[in-house]
């Protein structure tokens, strides 16, 4: 078997990856399977259902949820690719790393060990970028977010229709004094990308300015005693243990913190559903949201709520498996509260 077209897309908590992912499997070639290994940094796994792909084998999806690769699950990393790549069989391999973690540790994992040496082609880094992440003075002094963009071979930069013009050019004129110089610096809307982006090859080995970003965590990680169980959720691989099942009314609560984000996820019954206007409101009103993912049986239809910041869109979904939820914020939050909340919406 020859090694499988590998290609890395990273980005920010946001930037747009799992939608530029959705805008490729679009140029899949018929004959071809193609496999998406996505790291969710929450503990429940939603970029499955964003991508609203039809069930078959043309498209094998598996997601690792419950923190980064780059450290909290990176002991599980190299496992279930293995595993996955033996079941899905694909003639091409996209990988997303979560937003929050940082590509160096995941490059060094996918470039060590016979099996991905010998199996895996790994192709350009791809790296989706928002110019509003440049513009903030937090996440601009952010080392993962810098070594993001100092790692990536190509770097696209995202969201042009909804940003400043200038914002937009000062944010390209520093990718461009980057060295190593990247292969490509395109600008897109809607996370449309080329797919020949995905063969392009580089032999520029890009080192980080803070390979040591994660240290402290994993430190603390291998000090700390043993957390609760990683919620490893997947519709393209035997189901994995949780920590509950979600009944008609009594959702499964998953919380998750760590590297200054505090995350909480949420999984519904699939016979609970809701009133689509009162939950827009309500999950537009969180407040320090740096991320919110979800997909709900409302009275009408399912539907997916994807929000950056205070940015919303909304959209109709094919996803019928069960509602769920999951929010990333910079501050800590009454998850509780909150929780009582979607449970005064929920219908049975």
């Amino acid at each position: 078997m020859s090694p499988v077209p590998t290609s890395l897309i990273t980005g920010f908590l946001g930037t747009g990856k799992t939608t530029s992912i959705r805008s490729l499997l679009q140029h899949r070639p018929a004959h071809e399977r193609w496999a998406v290994f996505i790291n969710e940094y929450g503990m429940v796994s939603l970029d499955e259902a964003l991508l609203d792909q039809p069930e078959g084998d043309s498209v094998q999806v598996q997601e690792l949820a419950g923190g980064c690769f780059c450290c909290e699950t990176a002991d599980l990393f190299k496992p279930m690719l293995v595993q996955f790549m033996r079941r899905a069989r694909p003639h091409r391999l996209l990988i997303e790393p979560s937003g929050a973690g940082h590509p160096a540790a995941v490059l060094d994992m996918l470039r060590e060990g016979p099996f991905f040496r010998q199996h895996l082609d790994l192709r350009a880094v791809i790296c989706i970028a928002d110019p509003q992440d440049f513009d903030n003075p937090r996440t601009r002094a952010n080392p993962v977010f810098h070594d993001q963009l100092e790692m990536a071979d190509v770097v696209v930069i995202n969201h042009v229709d909804h940003r400043d013009s200038d914002s937009t050019a000062r944010f390209r004129q520093h990718l461009e004094q980057l060295d190593p110089p990247k292969l490509l610096i395109a600008q897109t809307t809607f996370g449309n990308l080329n797919p020949e982006w995905l063969d392009l090859q580089t032999t520029v080995m890009r080192q980080p300015e803070y390979p040591e970003a994660h240290s402290g965590l994993l430190s603390e990680r291998a000090a700390a005693p043993a957390a609760s169980p990683l919620a490893i959720l997947s519709g393209s691989s035997p189901p994995q243990p949780v920590p509950a099942v979600p009944t008609p009314g009594q959702p499964v609560q998953l919380l998750n913190s760590g590297q200054g984000w505090w995350a909480c996820g949420w999984l519904f019954s699939p016979h609970d559903w809701f009133p689509r206007h009162e939950l827009l409101d309500l999950l537009e009103g969180v407040s320090g949201v740096q991320r919110l993912k979800g997909v709900f049986h409302c009275e009408d239809d399912w539907w997916s709520i994807n929000r950056v910041g205070r940015e919303a869109t909304f959209r109709r979904s094919a996803w019928r498996r069960d509602s769920r939820l999951e929010i990333i914020c910079d501050k800590p939050q009454d998850w509780g509260a909150l929780h009582q909340q979607l449970l005064a919406l929920g219908r049975g």
